[in-house]
């Protein structure tokens, strides 16, 4: 693989505005040299709920779709990370994650993630901070915008 190759992954994973916010240019490349490249085709599945995924993904090109049964779906693209619930509390998926297009990503392990965190706890830190970052971000989406203070009205005598 070219050098050029990784600093492009590196580029589009580290621009990504809902993807590992905290992680810096030393960490994209610790993580991205780690990480096993897998490419999937539109219908694929990426996550299948019911499952543990044993890991993350972190898409690199393309689109997918996380399927939320009785909340439809969820586009999720370039820089985004799927699988993180799996990975955090080691229990089944809870979504089907599924290829709308061809699907360029990032897979890491959970034994990979470990060693690296155990070798450079900070990016230990800043990739845990992404990840509740991303799952909040997420998690307000699901349950919609807060609702929109209306003005009291004051009615005096006099």
């Amino acid at each position: 693989m070219s050098n050029t190759i990784p600093r492009q992954d590196v580029s589009i994973l580290s621009a990504a505005k809902n993807g590992l916010l905290y992680l810096t240019p030393n960490d994209w490349a610790l993580v991205v040299d780690k990480a096993v490249r897998m490419q999937f085709q539109a219908g694929d599945t990426i996550v299948q709920k019911g499952k543990r995924t044993q890991g993350v993904y972190l898409l690199l090109k393309g689109t997918a779709s996380v399927q939320i049964p009785s909340r439809g779906n969820l586009a999720i693209g370039a820089g985004e990370v799927c699988g993180e619930i799996s990975f955090l509390d080691e229990l089944p998926a809870t979504a089907d994650v599924v290829a709308k297009t061809p699907v360029d990503a990032y897979y890491l392990d959970r034994p990979t993630l470990r060693s690296l965190f155990e070798l450079f706890p900070h990016l230990g830190s800043r990739f845990y901070q992404s990840l509740a970052g991303i799952l909040s971000r997420r998690l307000r989406e699901l349950i919609g915008p807060p609702p929109v203070a209306s003005p009291s009205i004051s009615l005096k005598k006099g």
